[in-house]
């Protein structure tokens, strides 16, 4: 696999490309300078410090000649809520931190040598999305104002992305290019539309879909990583911690002016049940409506399919079950009517 290195120190460059020369074609550059051969590259391995606001500018100007490299991974020395967030909205499809990083660098990058054979462009939808949403997560982490109409056009190209080409293209798409919240959110966004497209909803009710599933889980941005991305079983301190993340959301949203009152509605109220038992306000029943009840099935059936680091992702049909065995949680007709998008669409 031809691989390229783009490094902002003559060190960091050094250090990659030790890593990766005796398994890969590697060829490499400083941000000031200029590699024709890079456009040709399968695989973009970035590693710089993205602290500075200058590395920031001469990177984005190189990135954007490269955005049809399908896998751009940025290793981080300083992982940091904010650095992951402007790494995902500088095109990055893989952030790999810590000490096991080199490890796992090399295990991705042999994985898709394995799958050369396979298609791995990534679809702009997909790019579209992910990068709004790291935008919006990295507003709120610097207290800036949100792009909403990025956003909303970001999903807008979802949209007619999964009306074209289905649902199930748009989760290996997915998968493959992006993990952790970004994933989550961009699975939502898909399966969400889907399941509004399989009810026969009109283009506008399809918007404000679309629109309550890529801003739904903002208020995580709040979050502290090692809260968020904990592997395993979060205590009831943590788990009063992530409870946060629909007020903080809707906060963080309540005065733009782009954003309608049922989304707002939507991004607050996405963990509510009909028999009262969710969060944050203990809505219930009739309190609840029907964007929030189509959400909140879309929510849940993305998060159990979608492929962690700690996590093996549960089949459709599995987590179609568990949204069957919610009695009395999610609206028996709408749970029914899901069943088409989870198994068969």
């Amino acid at each position: 696999m031809f691989v390229h290195v783009l490094a902002d120190t003559s060190a960091r460059r050094s250090d990659v490309e030790a890593l990766l020369a005796s398994t890969h074609d590697v060829t490499s550059e400083l941000l000031d300078s200029v590699n024709k051969r890079r456009s040709e590259c399968h695989a973009l391995v970035v590693k710089v410090d993205l602290r500075d606001p200058e590395t920031i500018v001469a990177l984005r100007a190189t990135l954007n000649s490269m955005a049809n490299v399908p896998k751009r991974i940025f290793l981080l020395d300083h992982p940091t809520r904010l650095n992951i967030s402007q790494a995902y909205a500088l095109g990055a499809t893989l952030i790999l931190t810590g000490t096991t990083s080199q490890k796992r660098l090399l295990s991705v990058l042999s994985d898709d040598a394995s799958r050369s054979g396979t298609s791995d462009d990534e679809p702009a939808a997909a790019q579209m999305g992910a990068t709004a949403i790291a935008s919006i997560f990295a507003a709120v982490t610097a207290g800036k104002p949100i792009d909403v109409w990025g956003t909303l056009q970001a999903g807008e190209k979802i949209m007619d992305h999964v009306a074209e080409n289905g649902l199930s293209d748009w989760l290996v798409t997915v998968r493959r290019h992006h993990e952790g919240t970004y994933q989550h959110c961009l699975l939502v966004t898909g399966v969400t539309i889907d399941f509004g497209l399989s009810l026969g909803l009109a283009r506008a009710d399809l918007q404000r879909l679309s629109s309550a599933a890529m801003f739904h889980d903002i208020g995580k941005a709040t979050i502290p990583l090692a809260v968020l991305d904990k592997p395993g079983r979060l205590d009831a301190q943590e788990r009063a911690i992530i409870e946060t993340h629909p007020v903080a959301g809707y906060d963080a949203l309540k005065d733009e002016n782009d954003i309608s009152a049922e989304v707002l509605d939507a991004v607050r109220h996405h963990h509510e049940y009909l028999d009262g038992s969710g969060y944050p306000d203990a809505l219930c029943d009739k309190s609840i409506s029907d964007i929030v009840r189509i959400l909140t099935i879309s929510d849940i059936f993305s998060a159990l399919i979608e492929d962690r680091r700690y996590k093996a992702p549960m089949s459709r049909e599995d987590a179609y079950g568990v949204l069957c065995s919610m009695q009395g949680k999610l609206e028996k007709p709408l749970v029914a009517s899901f069943r088409e998008v989870a198994l068969n669409r």
